[in-house]
C-alpha cells in the first residue's frame, strides 16, 4: 500500500491551527482513514465507547498531488497519536517556513510532503510504519516521523467503513444553538423545555457532562455554527458543526465535523 501527497497552505492551516487542537480534545488517539477522495479522522467508531467524532475532508481541501493505492480498494486506515501528529507538524512547519524564506523561497522545490513509510527504528530489528513529513531546503531535507499502528486489515477496514456509514446517519431534526463562543454559558429555560416535552413537541436525553464538554471543544476548529439533534429512539445526541466558505454564508462542503454523544444508561428519552 502507498500514500503520498503534498499539504497545501490551506490544508496546513486547517490541521495545525484548527482541527488537530480540537480533535486532540476528543481523545489522544484516533483512526486516520484515507480513501481515493477523502481523509477522515475517526474517534471511537470501532469500540463504541465514549464520544464519537468524525472529521472529514475532501482530498483537495488538504492536499495536492494526492496519490493512494492499496489492495483494499485504495483505502488505508491506521491508528495515530494526535498529539504526536500535531507536534511533528508544528516542528516541520518551523523548518518549512525558514526554508521558504531563504534562497529565493522557491515554492516549487520547497513543498511539504506527507507519506506512509516503513523504517527500521534505532535499536530495533523490525521495521515499523510511520506517517512522515518531509520538506527540502537548499542543501538538505528535514524529516519528521510520526509512529502509527499497523494498517488495518481488509476486514477491519470494512468494519470501520460500516461504522462510518452508520455514524453519518444524522437525525431528521437538528436545532441550531447560539454562537459557539456563547455556548458554554448557554442555559436553556427548564420550564419552557419541559412544557415542549410534555406536549410531544420535543425530546430530551441525558448525556455525560464530560462528553458534552468534549463536544464543546470543537469550537477550536472554528465552525461557523452548530446544530443539535437526538437520534431515533434516543440512541445518542448528535452535534453537527457547519463551516462556511470564507466571506459567504454558503456551506463549505469540502469539510464536515460532527460528534455523537452516548446517552446515559438510565436516561429515559421523553
Amino acid at each position: 500500500m502507498k500514500f503520498k501527497a503534498f499539504l497545501t497552505d490551506h490544508g496546513v492551516n486547517l490541521l495545525e491551527k484548527r482541527f488537530l487542537p480540537a480533535l486532540d480534545k476528543m481523545g489522544k488517539t484516533c483512526h486516520l482513514y484515507l480513501t481515493r477522495d477523502h481523509a477522515i479522522f475517526l474517534h471511537n467508531l470501532l469500540n463504541g465507547d465514549g464520544i464519537q467524532s468524525i472529521a472529514q475532508f475532501q482530498k483537495d481541501a488538504l492536499f495536492e498531488d494526492y496519490r493512494i493505492s492499496s489492495q483494499n480498494d485504495d483505502r488505508i486506515a491506521f491508528t495515530i497519536d494526535l498529539s504526536l501528529l500535531h507536534r511533528a507538524l508544528r516542528s516541520i512547519l518551523t523548518i518549512y517556513t525558514e526554508f521558504g524564506g531563504s534562497h529565493g523561497g522557491d515554492a516549487a522545490s520547497n513543498r511539504l510532503q506527507i507519506k506512509l513509510v516503513k523504517k527500521l527504528p534505532p535499536h530495533s530489528s523490525q521495521s515499523m510504519p510511520f506517517l512522515t513529513f518531509e520538506t527540502k531546503g537548499y542543501k538538505s531535507a528535514v524529516i519528521q516521523d510520526v509512529p502509527i499502528s499497523k494498517p488495518l486489515s481488509r476486514s477491519d477496514v470494512l468494519e470501520l467503513q460500516a461504522a462510518l456509514d452508520m455514524a453519518q446517519d444524522l437525525p431528521q431534526t437538528l436545532v441550531q444553538v447560539p454562537d459557539m463562543n456563547q455556548l458554554q454559558s448557554f442555559v436553556d429555560p427548564q420550564t419552557r423545555t419541559r412544557r415542549a416535552i410534555d406536549k410531544g413537541d420535543a425530546m430530551s436525553v441525558q448525556v455525560s457532562v464530560k462528553h458534552f464538554f468534549k463536544s464543546i471543544q470543537c469550537h477550536l476548529a472554528k465552525p461557523d455554527c452548530a446544530f443539535y439533534g437526538i437520534a431515533q429512539q434516543g440512541s445518542c445526541l448528535t452535534v453537527v458543526f457547519q463551516f462556511f466558505i470564507p466571506g459567504t454564508r454558503q456551506t463549505d462542503k469540502s469539510i464536515s465535523l460532527h460528534c455523537r454523544l452516548p446517552v446515559l444508561v438510565d436516561s429515559d428519552p421523553n
